[in-house]
């Protein structure tokens, strides 16, 4: 019974954890275009930005990273058997790379606090689709297991990766365009 509640809260962390994940960079995006907003709306949407960023870090991201480790772990504890099976260890390398990209976002976090971060919205918002990628493959591992077809595993995350890339370059050409059309609206007003 133990590890039916313990998977429970395993499940929820890890929406709450992916919930933060997604939001979170999505917020930088917002916060480096703000670098280019005139003056007082700088000031005041990098300053909004810092505060949502922190608070979604502290109470939302890091808490739910914490609840689905901690919970993973006890499952483990109650079924300490499946520690021998191949595709957990493929799952926790995929854990661990998910780990350093939720500390790494906490550095971004600082950096773009202290107006050192060198990075392009367009930057921040492809570096948002990875754990998109990471959550479709730890998915795939946790459901299908030691039966996972691994080609077609493969096939998906390539092809979810090509969807997002094409995804993103018609996005920004749309934006580039709407961008070019405001310009010139702008100019002819002047």
């Amino acid at each position: 019974m133990a590890y039916l509640w313990f998977k429970t809260f395993h499940l929820i962390g890890i929406v709450v954890w992916f919930a933060g994940l997604f939001y979170i960079v999505r917020l930088f995006v917002y916060h480096a275009e703000a670098e280019e907003k005139p003056e007082p709306a700088k000031t005041i949407l990098k300053q909004q930005y810092e505060i949502m960023e922190k608070r979604l870090y502290k109470i939302i991201t890091t808490p739910g990273m914490v609840v689905t480790a901690a919970m993973a772990i006890a499952i483990i504890f109650t079924e300490p058997d499946v520690l021998k099976s191949p595709w957990l260890h493929f799952k926790l390398l995929l854990v661990a790379v998910l780990i350093g990209y939720h500390f790494y976002c906490g550095r971004i976090m600082k950096q773009l606090a202290a107006g050192t971060s060198t990075w392009k919205s367009e930057q921040f918002r492809i570096l948002n689709e990875v754990p998109t990628v990471l959550l479709l493959a730890i998915v795939l591992l946790a459901v299908f297991k030691q039966s996972l077809p691994v080609n077609s595993a493969i096939a998906s995350l390539v092809a979810l990766t090509l969807v997002i890339v094409a995804i993103y370059k018609i996005y920004a050409k749309i934006r580039q365009q709407n961008e070019s059309k405001m310009d010139l609206a702008t100019k002819s007003e002047v």
